[in-house]
């Protein structure tokens, strides 16, 4: 079974995120709704939410914190669910640049 969330005030599951399905999208790649890029020089990894640049996180909790701040009521676990979260570039839940 995969995690829902609540969205400003309503249940949620990954495939009804923002109040549209998930599917494909240019290039036949699964859209995910967060996207934590590539980790940069001195550290730190960008999160994008539903397309929007959240932040620069330096750890799993700054994630999280993006998450909470766009309206998601999240834990910790839904960084790996890869319905949810697409780690680009290295390892998840590493914010150092290599």
């Amino acid at each position: 079974m995969r995690p829902s969330v609540m969205v400003f005030g309503r249940q949620e599951s990954a495939a009804t995120f923002d109040g549209a399905r998930l599917g494909s999208h240019a290039g036949n790649t699964a859209e995910v709704p967060i996207v934590v890029h590539p980790a940069i020089e001195p550290g730190g990894r960008l999160v994008v939410v539903r397309n929007e640049v959240a932040g620069l996180a330096h750890c799993d909790h700054d994630v999280v914190e993006y998450l909470r701040r766009a309206g998601l009521a999240v834990s910790q676990d839904i960084l790996d669910d890869p319905v949810w979260v697409e780690w680009r570039g290295g390892l998840a839940h590493d914010y150092q640049a290599a």
